[in-house]
């Protein structure tokens, strides 16, 4: 696809009957090829973001949008009371990439975490427990419904909505002692439930050791481990899933953004122990598994295996992570650059979300989390090329940022 020529009278960017929710950078996206995407007034922009790490295979695939073209022109919704052929199709693949049982699919990863604290607390009252306990965790970020929010670890999101959901028990990240001292004697226990690398918190990863130290503690407590992969899911980080770098698996894995390259998708995997907790009448959705929903990450899982891209993710992250190191040496506003594949943060020294501006100023779209971490989520197909550009865009604004005094 050609460049648009920018156009002659600037079109303003805006939404005034649109609830005001977001504090939106003011421009509006038309359309994008590949990594690349270009504004209503005909910008283009390298992107980092991938729509905060849904568009897996970037934009206008040529194998995905022929797909949901011949799906469209089929069917695009029935509902739930009738079987759904992608479903199965779906739930199967997903089944098989993570070693579990069955699935239940919904539209978001905020449906997805509710339903998996629903899991959470009928798993403990089918096991005589009136008033279950789910562990979380500080930083963590689940969704924005009165739940997930509860779950959640940030009380600048939660201000406002009390009184919240009680019931949760928060630990620290990568602390087993902290885990077990919080839980040591309570018999209301039934889940602990995390990220493997927390998105919205910061870009902050469980360590391996961690993680297999959390699966034996549940194993040991019959506690459901539950493992939201909403963000760092569905290739992003090499694997299929992160928590697969830890050789574990979960009993509960919300999914979502990746899964369907765009189009809407929520799915929660779980294994033997909680597959058969929900029964018919327990949970339920009218647009979850719809028809369009599933070809979309049937397809998606499809094309990601017929091109590599985990494997792709893999080096790409590697090399992401690897230029960016070169680029900041020596700089001491850096603090860390981490994360996995192609989930990277790096934490400064100081606040930086007026970067987001700054970066889309010059062409480039990316996200800050937790106030002073830059959030890098490309689609998986980005190229060496693509990643030299986004760098070569954002190491002199980060620069001018951190020596600029306060």
């Amino acid at each position: 696809m050609s460049a648009p020529q920018p156009s002659a009278t600037f079109i303003e960017a805006a939404s005034p009957h649109v609830m005001n929710t977001y504090g939106r950078v003011p421009m509006a996206l038309s359309h994008g090829q590949g990594c690349r995407l270009w504004d209503i007034n005909g910008k283009s922009y390298i992107d980092g973001l991938g729509g905060i790490a849904v568009n897996t295979l970037g934009h206008n695939h040529p194998k995905l949008v022929p797909a949901l073209q011949n799906q469209l022109s089929k069917i695009i919704h029935s509902c739930n009371y009738y079987h759904v052929p992608g479903q199965e199709q779906l739930a199967a693949k997903l089944v098989e990439l993570s070693g579990m049982t069955n699935v239940f699919f919904c539209c978001t990863g905020l449906e997805a975490n509710e339903a998996a604290l629903k899991l959470a607390r009928k798993y403990g009252h089918d096991k005589g427990i009136e008033r279950p306990e789910i562990v979380v965790y500080e930083k963590a970020f689940h969704g924005r419904s009165i739940a997930t929010l509860s779950a959640t670890g940030n009380p600048k999101v939660q201000a406002g909505f009390g009184p919240l959901v009680e019931g949760f028990i928060r630990v620290p990240l990568n602390d087993i002692d902290a885990l077990k001292k919080a839980t040591a004697g309570n018999k209301n226990i039934t889940a602990v439930f995390f990220e493997t690398i927390q998105g919205e918190g910061g870009v902050n990863p469980m360590r391996v050791e961690y993680l297999q130290q959390v699966r034996k503690l549940c194993d040991e407590n019959d506690w459901l481990l539950m493992i939201d992969e909403v963000q760092c899911g569905m290739g992003r980080t090499g694997k299929w899933f992160a928590h697969q770098w830890a050789g574990i698996v979960p009993d509960v894995m919300p999914l979502a953004k990746g899964l369907g390259s765009g189009v809407p998708i929520g799915a929660v995997v779980a294994g033997p122990k909680a597959a058969n907790i929900f029964q018919p009448g327990n949970h339920g959705t009218t647009f979850g598994g719809n028809p369009l929903a599933m070809r979309a990450g049937i397809e998606t899982i499809r094309i990601m295996e017929e091109e590599g891209l985990l494997a792709h993710a893999a080096k790409m992250g590697d090399y992401f992570k690897a230029e960016l190191a070169k680029a900041f040496a020596g700089n001491p506003g850096v603090k860390e650059i981490r994360g996995q594949g192609l989930m990277i943060g790096i934490e400064l020294t100081k606040p930086c979300g007026e970067l987001v501006k700054q970066c889309a100023d010059n062409g480039l779209l990316l996200s800050v989390t937790a106030d002073t971490v830059i959030r890098l989520v490309p689609p998986l197909i980005i190229t060496q090329a693509e990643i030299d550009e986004i760098i070569a865009i954002l190491t002199p604004l980060v620069k001018k940022l951190l020596a600029d005094k306060a």
